[in-house]
């Protein structure tokens, strides 16, 4: 399904050739008005800005799930706990490798994501939740 119509979907607004006007309910209207007001620009283009910015992430989102698809297990599990802030010593320790071989599944990972550095991996997949992945207390 393409992006803009999956977007329609979860705003439960009907797609297809017909208007592509669509109702807000009233809590939504009220703060895209807000929004427009404060900006000083009309309605209707700061609606359209938003819906755009909304597909984008979307294509965005679909694009990352499509390369943590191509991660491994260890790969996803080192993804998630550097992106939780974990430093290689404290992955070996929880994953119960050595430290050489974190750096190996740090380094393919980085690679796969296209990315130079943990930093750049964290601001990349910063609104994903890895809370499943913290290793538990005893």
């Amino acid at each position: 399904m393409e992006p803009w119509k999956r977007l329609l979907a979860r705003l439960r607004l009907p797609f297809g050739p017909s208007p592509r006007r669509f109702e807000l309910d009233e809590p939504l209207h009220a703060a895209l008005a807000e929004r427009a007001g404060r900006d000083q620009r009309p309605l209707d283009q700061v609606g359209a800005e938003l819906l755009i910015e909304g597909l984008e992430h979307l294509q965005s989102s679909d694009g990352l799930q499509q390369r943590w698809g191509t991660l491994s297990q260890r790969e996803q599990e080192v993804t998630a706990l550097t992106c939780l802030g974990y430093t290689n010593r404290q992955m070996a320790a929880h994953l119960r490798i050595a430290p050489s071989t974190v750096k190996g599944y740090v380094s393919k990972a980085l690679t796969k994501w296209n990315v130079h550095g943990k930093e750049e991996l964290r601001l990349m997949l910063e609104y994903w939740d890895f809370e499943d992945w913290a290793p538990k207390a005893p």
